[in-house]
Formats: C-alpha cells, structure tokens, sequence
C-alpha cells in the first residue's frame, strides 16, 4: 500500500528540519525557595496588679523556753496554758532542800576558816610582842656589853668579862631577828587563809545561786503556749518546763513558689485575712525572705509580721496572705514566641507589609502557665511570631500560615 504523498512529503521536511536544528542541552530549573511559615498574633496588654495568693498560719513573733536549771522535782507550777506572764514573775519551783544543805555546808566551812583566820592573826600578835620583848633583851645586853668594855679597857674588870657581855648581846640580836622572821611567817599564813576564805565565799555565792534557780521566773513577756511538766515531775538542768508565746506581734509565714520572688520586697505591706474573723483584713509586712528553698517544688518561705498589741490574733489560725504583683510588664506573649540567647532573649515581631520578620530584644519579666510577660521590646498591638516551621533569620521573608490570629 503506498503513502499518501501528502504524508510523506511533511515527513521529509520533518526529517530535514532535526536534521538541521543544532543540538541543545537540557538546563536544570533553579531550586524553588520556600518561604517559612509563622504563625502569628498580636501582643495583648498586660494585666496589671495580679495578685498572688498564699495560705499560712499564725505563730507568735518570739517563743522562748522557760528550762530548769536546777536538778529535783518540781514542787508547783503557778500558771497554766493560756495565762498571761510577765518578765520575771516567778513560774514554778524545784525543791531545793538538798541544794539548801550544800549552801550550809559551805557557810560551815567558811566560819571554819574564819576561826582559823582568828588564830592566825593572833599569831602574827604574838610573834610582835615577843619581838618587842626581844628587842628591849637585847638593846639591854647592848648597853651592858659596851659598858663593860669600857671598864675593861680600864683594866677595873677582867677583859673576860667585857666578852663574855658581848657574846650575850650578840645572841639576843640573833633572838630578835629570828622573831622578825617568824612575823613574816605567821603573816603568809594570814594571807592564805584570806585567800581560802575568799574562795570558799566564791562557792557560796555559787551554791546560792543554784539555789535561786530552784525558783523559775519567766524570761519573757507574753502568755503560756504550752506546759510540759507537772507538778510531782523530776527535772533535770535543761528540761523544758513552760514555752511562753509573745503576741504583741504574730507571724505568718507562706511558701512561696521561686517563680513569684522577683515580685515581692523585704518591707513590702501585704494584706492578711483571717477566716476566724470573718475574712477580716489586717495588714502585714515582709520582715523575712529566707535563702534557701524548700523541696522540690522549691518553695521560699517568706515570714509576714502583723501588729497584735490587743492580743486578738491567736496562734494556729489560718490566714490568706495577698501579694500585690506591681509588675512593670507591657505585653505577654506565648513562651513558644522567646528566642533564647545566652542570657539575652528576643522575639520576631511582624513588618508592617506581613513579609518580612525583625529579630527584635526583649526583656522578660514573670513567667506563669506558659506565658510570659514582656517588660521592654515589645508594644500592645504589634504581630510577632508565635512558632514556625523553622529558625528564623533576622529580616526573613515569612508566609503567614491561615491560623494566625488576625
């Protein structure tokens, strides 16, 4: 069967054509650019004066022991839970009769060394006298002996004589400074007994003492919280007897979550309500952050004082502690929008023609239930990037996804 000649002639040509056109090689297209997508959302106002709420309960200012410091069984206790004390009132008392027989004995030992103090003195009396009879002994044997002498040089008595006169007066100076130093003697012993008896009223004074702590005086002002012994009881030095609460000023102290700290001062006036009172309002004031946290949940206890001059506030009871937050924040923003920088952080805020993105600084404030707030770098009203579906760059041209916030 034959072409059709009309065929075969648009063969040739085509035949002739590609044989003709040059060879060309096929060029890769360019890789397409995708534009990140954001999401985003404009910046909200903060809420300011958030208040933080915090349980606690009241505890007097100051709780002292009343301990014994005397050994023996307690006789009486004069007061009981709930009254009223005051600094120096006498409180209870330890039977002191064994103590009391000590403080005797060494009064005894005393009028004993008294005794000998007398004799000793008389002593030292002695010794003088005798040396003063010594002295005019001698000062007699003195003046014979010289007249003597003189008599012998004379040749009116044998020179044997005038010797023998002076030998004696020599033997009566030997008796008078032996007396002298018998003085000194008798007076050192004076002077060790005046120390004993020194001494031994050091021991006195001492074991009276212990004996006045037989009588227990309350250390403080304020009322009686606790009693942990009864009369009949034996108590050793150093028991507990009695705690006393001061109440002119109660103490409320909370645990307050670390993410909160920033937002409270030392100083700083709180309000307190009390459901014993009806949810009345008093008002306290920070006196302590303390510096260590507690448990894992770190918790800072944080101690509240309130004034109490009319003892109305008792211990135990529950109290609402309000912290007024007087953050500083412009906006908060989600925490998925910070970009974390060493210690820096910032944020991607939106141009005005919804292409681009600036990477803008940002300083924080409180953080709380995934959302943070913005102190400075960010105004209300401003879009920014809440997440994307990769790292931005500074000046990136975005696309903003259809769940963003208008």
């Amino acid at each position: 069967m034959g072409l059709n000649p009309i065929i075969l002639s648009a063969l040739v040509i085509l035949s002739f054509s590609t044989s003709c056109s040059p060879q060309t090689e096929t060029q890769p297209l360019p890789p397409a650019v995708r534009t990140t997508t954001v999401n985003v959302t404009r910046a909200k106002p903060a809420t300011s004066g958030r208040s933080l709420d915090y349980t606690g309960t009241t505890r007097p200012l100051k709780v002292v022991s009343l301990r014994s410091q005397a050994t023996g069984q307690l006789l009486n206790l004069l007061v009981d839970v709930g009254d009223e004390v005051q600094i120096g009132q006498i409180l209870a008392r330890v039977d002191d009769r064994l103590l009391a027989t000590v403080v005797w004995q060494e009064k005894a030992a005393l009028s004993a060394l008294e005794a000998e103090l007398a004799r000793a003195r008389i002593e030292v009396s002695n010794a003088e006298i005798e040396v003063q009879r010594l002295q005019l002994q001698y000062q007699q044997a003195k003046n014979d002996a010289d007249r003597l002498q003189k008599l012998a040089l004379e040749g009116a008595i044998p020179l044997q004589q005038a010797e023998t006169a002076q030998t004696t007066a020599a033997v009566a100076l030997k008796a008078v400074n032996s007396a002298r130093s018998r003085i000194k003697v008798e007076e050192q012993v004076v002077a060790a007994i005046i120390g004993r008896i020194a001494a031994q009223k050091s021991v006195i004074a001492q074991e009276q003492q212990r004996q006045a702590y037989a009588i227990l005086k309350s250390p403080a002002t304020g009322m009686v919280i606790e009693k942990l012994k009864e009369p009949g009881d034996l108590v050793s030095i150093g028991d507990d007897v009695l705690k006393i609460g001061d109440f002119q000023q109660v103490k409320v102290v909370v645990l307050l979550s670390e993410l909160d700290l920033k937002t409270i001062n030392l100083g700083q006036t709180v309000n307190v309500s009390l459901d014993a009172f009806g949810n009345r309002n008093f008002s306290g004031r920070i006196t302590r952050i303390f510096p260590l946290s507690q448990g894992t949940a770190r918790r800072i206890p944080v101690e509240i004082t309130l004034p109490n001059g009319d003892g109305l506030i008792k211990g135990g009871l529950l109290a609402r502690v309000r912290f007024n937050n007087n953050s500083a924040a412009q906006v908060i923003v989600p925490e998925t929008a910070i970009v974390s920088q060493g210690e820096s952080s910032a944020i991607f805020v939106l141009s005005e023609s919804n292409s681009q993105v600036e990477k803008r600084p940002v300083s924080l404030g409180q953080a709380l239930d995934g959302q943070v707030e913005i102190i400075t770098g960010l105004e209300p009203g401003e879009r920014f990037v809440v997440n994307s579906s990769k790292p931005l760059q500074n000046g990136e041209k975005v696309r903003i996804s259809v769940l963003s916030n208008p």
